[in-house]
């Protein structure tokens, strides 16, 4: 009978450990954001960090139809353990596609930055939160800085562009195939001048087809060294060493134009924040596609350590 007692204590005091200790909530914000809320279970307000997703369909857990990482997913899990909230939802071309009315020529860069603004003004007055914090990865970086000017109380940028993004593109062409670098960069020019490019290669189609310059167009009119150098609020800029993606020259360069912020470059995380090792491209490419890869911690530690400084 002492036994059986023991027993059922025992699995009753199993299940209350393993109790979450925070709460996760679905949002939808005026009809097109749709997103998850992790919220601690603290007894005062908790700092909530605004990630934004970087480029193409991305949804709320980092992952595209054909990219399956859980990037951001592990990277909210990882600052709820450090009671963190956060919300991160998925990129309007998400469910836009899924409606069957994406259409390629009506989207504008403009349109991701008056989401995140939106997203940001909706937990403005929940005094759930301490702070609100934006978390801007890829492309996501500079259209949270734009968002987060006279909004927010901090800014993140994780694998940010120091360049505007014809220069970026440029860059990556000539280091992976240099052979199309310059009609590239002859492509981006006729394209800032004249506001549209009639001939291009096929190897270029995929940005400089007709349906997609305007979206190109509008991205190339913002610089992110300019709109960083506006943000009047603590800054934290990260980049890997590993990222085939966005050079860490690109963190220095933002860092060239905000001195004060605190920047950090993770010996071995790739664009996705996976651990890679030196050099190996295969490794890289394929970390892409593993949801169950765990993100690197020293990430989760950088953000953790310089939201809970806002604290004090």
């Amino acid at each position: 009978m002492k036994n059986i007692t023991l027993a059922v204590f025992l699995t009753a005091f199993i299940g209350f450990a393993q109790e979450k200790q925070f709460s996760s909530e679905e949002l939808t914000i005026k009809n097109q954001i749709e997103g998850t809320l992790l919220v601690p279970k603290t007894e005062t307000p908790a700092p909530l960090v605004i990630i934004i997703q970087g480029s193409g369909p991305t949804d709320r857990n980092g992952n595209q139809p054909n990219m399956q990482n859980n990037s951001l997913k592990l990277l909210a899990e990882g600052l709820i353990e450090e009671n963190i909230a956060s919300f991160r939802f998925d990129k309007r071309l998400v469910k836009m596609a899924q409606q069957g009315r994406l259409k390629e020529e009506d989207i504008h860069f403009d349109d991701f930055i008056e989401d995140a603004i939106s997203v940001i003004e909706h937990f403005q007055e929940d005094n759930r939160f301490s702070k609100l914090i934006i978390a801007g990865h890829s492309e996501g970086s500079l259209v949270g800085m734009l968002a987060a000017n006279n909004r927010s109380d901090a800014f993140i940028s994780i694998a940010g562009a120091g360049q505007v993004i014809d220069n970026v593109i440029v860059e990556q062409l000539r280091r992976q195939t240099p052979e199309v670098a310059e009609e590239a960069r002859k492509n981006f020019d006729e394209l800032r001048e004249t506001g549209a490019v009639k001939d291009y290669s096929i190897m270029l189609s995929s940005m400089f087809r007709t349906s997609v310059q305007p979206f190109i167009k509008s991205w190339m009119n913002y610089n992110p060294q300019e709109e960083i150098a506006k943000l009047d609020i603590p800054v934290l800029i990260l980049n890997g060493t590993e990222d085939i993606q966005t050079n860490e020259e690109e963190a220095r360069l933002l860092h060239q134009a905000k001195p004060l912020a605190e920047m950090y470059l993770i010996e071995g995380m790739n664009h996705v924040f996976k651990e890679i090792t030196k050099g190996d491209t295969i490794e890289n490419a394929k970390s892409y596609n593993e949801p169950q890869r765990p993100i690197m911690t020293e990430l989760v530690e950088r953000i953790s350590v310089f939201v809970k400084a806002l604290e004090y």
